[in-house]
């Protein structure tokens, strides 16, 4: 059974705090734990929905409950990983993962299927099998994407000091990186290889950022390629797990996290962040701010345009540019995906092999066909569903949708939007439907429920304005962006979250470590904390040991 978190509404907190964090996201949490954790900080955690964990909550209908954001996981299913030491360190181990099938991602591009399969070695075996004669291509790729992921740990570890500092550590940190992340997806994989194919296929993951290869940093996709490179795994219990796994370490140190607390502003005197204004008007107070709630809401939104503008945020603000909206169609059925023959692998199936066409049409038309369509099962990745849902399964599929096409509609009330608005929705769901059945026909006849949730519904959730589902976009010009650090110009403000790193479940773990990194003036946190995991007795359990726990 899902956690009932506190809500702020009942429970108005007087209690003096080390430090506020505003929004619930994985960023937000993670700060907050390894604070509670290494230092003992006293933190409180402040999230606007009625539920904590950002786009690693559940929601429930009818009988069924599906993840918002978290799919799959890559590097947690490798014990030796940091990201699979750092989710022990802040669930003091006690959150499980379930790895995915060999094949944990198929590619269908223009009807023809390519596997992506667990294991460096593997996947290159198989690449070079559906493209003879580009062994050498394929080989530099996969060496790009390795040498490209691990400079990007001194990257942004250099995004935790003080800026003064952080100028002269990034003449020896930043340019291995910026070498890469310089260049666009599309331009790097053009210099290895003339095969459209091939690049079509390569550059397929870029699904799990949300650019096209002629509009990307190489730097994202290499560490998201990198990233599942070895597989994908699922948390055993739900997505929810993460928070309620991380939700102790911070309670046990005296801190909290309320939900149905909404943020109106960070009260700021002689530039330097003191507490927090409340949607209701109360006024709650601590030496440290954290915002989670990304770097357009906090400087456009909850730090007040006069401070803004004094150190030039606002205007910083219109460098970036946010991320791709989506619609997801969330389907419950009445019958065991075991007996569906459903398998856990994702399916990502694009028109062609020529991506950012595909996007460029679609933005242009709608009635074109889908540049991208993603499918999960996320019933089939959790070994604990059956124990919780018997008999049932959940599918979501997944599409782009500019906000602009939903932004009529923006200021009506949730189930209130009239007819054209659910006319627009039926739309999309059932062109979705028709790639389903194409894809897993025999689920056809067997969806018991379906909903279609739109930018809107981000929006509404996450506060992001143009419902953005990956923050700002990932560009190359991103990662030369200075402002983009745990520091700002606010003393004792911070940023956490996938801003400042990148997007993803990584990216906003790590996030959290930078911003705990910060806070607490200690550079070397990341080493001290990888120490003190090895030093403990973590291991991934195996499904059976999982749920009997």
């Amino acid at each position: 059974m899902s956690k009932t978190w506190p809500s702020y509404k009942k429970q108005h907190s007087s209690e003096n705090y080390d430090a506020i964090v505003i929004g619930s996201g994985l960023g937000g949490l993670g700060t907050a734990a390894i604070l509670a954790k290494k230092a003992k900080k006293k933190v409180l955690v402040l999230e606007k929905h009625y539920v904590a964990g950002g786009f690693t909550h559940v929601f429930k209908r009818r009988d069924y409950e599906w993840d918002v954001g978290l799919h799959y996981v890559g590097e947690v299913n490798r014990e030796k990983t940091f990201l699979y030491q750092l989710f022990n360190y802040v669930t003091d181990g006690e959150l499980k993962w379930a790895e995915m099938d060999a094949v944990y991602d198929k590619m269908v591009i223009a009807g023809k299927q390519y596997d992506y399969v667990t294991g460096k070695e593997n996947f290159l075996r198989k690449m070079k099998e559906y493209f003879p004669g580009e062994e050498d291509a394929i080989d530099e790729y996969v060496y790009l994407i390795y040498k490209t992921a691990h400079s990007a740990a001194n990257f942004f570890s250099e995004r935790a000091l003080p800026p003064f500092l952080g100028s002269i550590a990034g003449l020896f940190f930043k340019p291995p990186f910026l070498k890469q992340s310089d260049r666009t997806t599309l331009e790097v994989l053009q210099s290895l290889t003339s095969n459209k194919e091939l690049i079509g296929v390569l550059a397929g993951q870029y699904g799990d950022y949300g650019l096209p290869p002629a509009s990307s940093s190489f730097a994202i996709h290499a560490m998201v390629a990198k990233h599942y490179i070895n597989g994908g795994a699922y948390p055993i219990g739900g997505a929810q797990r993460i928070a309620e796994t991380i939700y102790p370490i911070i309670k046990n140190a005296g801190g909290e996290v309320y939900v149905n607390a909404g943020v109106q502003e960070i009260i700021i005197k002689d530039n330097k962040a003191v507490g927090v204004k409340m949607e209701d008007g109360s006024e709650l107070f601590a030496p440290i701010i954290i915002s989670n709630a990304g770097i357009e809401n906090t400087f456009g939104h909850l730090v007040n345009n006069e401070v803004a503008d004094k150190h030039g945020m606002r205007e910083k603000l219109k460098l970036v540019q946010p991320s791709v909206a989506h619609v997801c169609l969330y389907i419950g059925i009445k019958e065991s995906w075991k007996n569906l023959n459903l398998g856990n692998a994702n399916y990502w199936i694009y028109p062609h092999y020529d991506h950012d066409k595909a996007v460029k049409d679609f933005i242009a038309d709608p009635s074109k066909e889908f540049p991208v369509v993603y499918i999960s099962f996320p019933s089939a990745k959790d070994p604990d569903w059956e124990n919780r849902y018997p008999g049932k399964s959940t599918v979501e599929i997944i599409t782009l949708a500019p906000y602009e096409w939903f932004k009529d509609w923006e200021d009506a009330r949730w189930k209130k939007r009239g007819d054209e608005y659910e006319k627009l929705k039926e739309n999309f769901s059932n062109r979705l439907l028709e790639q389903l059945y194409k894809t897993v026909p025999q689920l056809k006849g067997k969806i018991d429920f379906y909903e279609l949730s739109s930018p809107l519904s981000t929006k509404h959730f996450t506060s992001y304005a143009s419902g953005e589902i990956y923050g700002i976009d990932h560009t190359t010009d991103r990662f030369r962006h200075k402002f983009l650090r745990a520091h700002t110009p606010v003393k004792n403000l911070f940023l956490t979250g996938q801003d400042i790193v990148t997007v993803g479940i990584g990216g906003a773990l790590f996030a959290g470590l930078i911003t705990a990194s910060a806070v607490l003036k200690n550079p070397g946190l990341v080493n001290e904390v990888r120490k003190q995991v090895e030093k403990g007795k973590f291991v991934i359990a195996s499904d059976s040991e999982a749920i009997s726990s």
